[in-house]
């Protein structure tokens, strides 16, 4: 029987989704749903997850839950073709965490480089919480569970989906062919793979303020854009200007369509054109700024009014939700199922445990 082709992502809710998320996992989430190459696709938002380093604020965390299943349908998701859960409402989960932690050292945790750096990042240096640490195997609990095949992540999960491969290869070597290896699928265009952010910053962050969030409206899209980062030497117009790490340029590769020019500015053919002029001198920042923000306004225009018409309906994204885990759950249940039965921990289960303690102790 050939193996089915399962579709894993997810995101954790801790904000609403900016055109970063966008470009890097949301449109090909739409573009894989709708190609229809695969079996089953799985979206979650990864709440538990969440938790482990927003332990003090779990308001935060729950608020969220409905901003970010607002973004992910505005963009086009399709409850008919995905099912989208939510990650603490499914408990097997956690119980094939806890089976999968004894696969895995403390000192090979250490050693994973998205770990070391997420730990650095929020400054848990030796306070770090335990669940944050063990974030690896709880990922790998939330691929396996749901067999999943491909993986759609940036470059920097990659670590996370190796120690998952290990996990699996590791459980299967002990207990018998159970679990299903995934692979990562990474995006093709290198903006695709981490947005810089409108200040020049190689991360977007809600608390530097550098991010463009879908549900901006079309003013404050507008001014994010105006206030853009380009090249700190290009103070004249007639000045030359610098491409390579000037943020408008950045996005105008990542969001310029064939189009694009012959709708907004037609005294040009293409990029490569308007980027000769900018490098020669005699082109303004706001007039490369004007066209990025009609760009980006033609782009986001219609997931912004799908996402307001959404946000009077909350009782249907809650269904979505909640129809996508009851049918999240039925598939974890039987994979932990076969789990605890290649363990041999499925003790009520198990008419061969009965057998063998009756002829042990020759009951019969």
């Amino acid at each position: 029987m050939e193996k089915k082709k399962i579709v894993l992502t997810g995101e954790r809710p801790t904000g609403p989704l900016h055109i970063g998320h966008y470009v890097g996992s949301l449109k090909s989430r739409v573009k894989l749903q709708n190609e229809g190459d695969y079996d089953e696709m799985y979206l979650f938002a990864a709440d538990a997850q969440a938790l482990t380093d927003n332990f003090d604020n779990p308001k935060k965390v729950r608020d969220n839950i409905f901003e970010v299943a607002l973004d992910n349908l505005a963009c086009g998701i399709d409850p008919e073709k995905v099912n989208y859960f939510i990650q603490s409402e499914v408990p097997e989960l956690t119980e094939l965490t806890f089976y999968y932690m004894n696969l895995v050292t403390v000192a090979r945790l250490h050693r994973n480089p998205t770990v070391k750096e997420e730990i650095k990042l929020r400054g848990f240096e030796e306070s770090i919480p335990a669940g944050f640490f063990t974030y690896p195997v709880s990922q790998t609990a939330d691929i396996t569970a749901f067999k999943a095949t491909v993986i759609p992540v940036g470059d920097d999960q990659l670590p996370m989906i190796e120690q998952a491969r290990e996990i699996v290869r590791k459980f299967n070597s002990i207990y018998g062919e159970t679990l299903v290896e995934p692979v990562a699928m990474l995006p093709s265009n290198e903006n695709e793979k981490r947005l810089v952010g409108t200040d020049g910053n190689a991360k977007m962050s809600k608390s530097i303020g550098n991010c463009i969030y879908l549900k901006d409206s079309a003013e404050e899209i507008k001014r994010k854009v105006f206030a853009m980062y380009t090249d700190p030497n290009h103070i004249r117009v007639e000045d030359k200007g610098q491409v390579e790490g000037n943020v408008v340029f950045t996005y105008l590769d990542t969001f310029c369509k064939e189009d694009s020019f012959e709708k907004y500015l037609p005294e040009y053919k293409n990029l490569d054109e308007l980027k000769d002029h900018y490098r020669r001198g005699g082109l303004g920042d706001m007039k490369i700024k004007r066209f990025l923000n009609d760009i980006l306004q033609e782009e986001l225009k219609p997931i912004r009014e799908r996402r307001e018409e959404l946000a009077k309906n909350p009782e249907y994204v809650y269904n979505v939700l909640k129809e996508g885990t009851k049918k999240a759950r039925a598939k974890a249940k039987e994979t932990l199922e076969e789990v605890k039965r290649a363990m041999q921990i499925n003790y009520f289960e198990d008419d061969a445990l009965l057998k063998e303690v009756e002829e042990k102790y020759s009951l019969k």
